[in-house]
């Protein structure tokens, strides 16, 4: 099967929310974790946000339906990768990888000096999948105050066991 990434259209917002339920389901074999396959995920009025700031992407079939996306926002000079998920039964084809290529491409041609990103330290396909694109875990010393305020607010949702990562876009 062909895929394709392009940016996300508002038609396309009402589709994600189901996508992210999808990708959740990967948590049900991680015991500590399989509540989030049941967790809020982000609405469609959030992905129409995403949308209309030309900072969401989604991976499509053949017939130009979304079955993965990548959503981000821009602080200071780092674009922060908010959300990537891609449905359940299409993982593990190196979507998630190209999904992050169209960020990362986006970032490097705006200029931004870094990619980041928050997520688990021990899930396989959290930051050790990161790790492999060149993402470094960042220490706790080192995060910005906008990655500080976000491990925070994931910390009071219940999210533990997380990490802050960067990668550069400069030398």
């Amino acid at each position: 099967m062909s895929f394709s990434i392009r940016l996300a259209t508002p038609t396309d917002a009402p589709l994600l929310p189901a996508i992210e339920r999808s990708a959740a389901q990967a948590f049900v074999q991680v015991p500590a974790l399989a509540w989030i396959a049941e967790h809020t995920v982000l609405s469609s009025v959030e992905h129409l946000e995403f949308v209309a700031a030309g900072l969401e992407w989604v991976v499509v079939d053949g017939r130009d339906r979304p079955i993965g996306f990548v959503c981000a926002s821009a602080f200071d000079e780092s674009l922060h990768i908010e959300e990537l998920a891609v449905d359940h039964a299409q993982q593990g084809q190196g979507l998630g990888r190209r999904l992050i290529a169209a960020v990362r491409a986006h970032a490097e041609a705006q200029g931004f000096a870094a990619l980041t990103l928050t997520t688990f330290v021990a899930v396989p396909w959290n930051a050790p999948f990161y790790a492999r694109l060149g993402f470094e875990r960042l220490e706790e010393a080192s995060l910005s105050g906008m990655l500080r305020r976000q491990m925070a607010y994931e910390a009071s949702r219940g999210l533990q066991g997380r990490c802050a990562m960067r990668l550069s876009l400069r030398d």
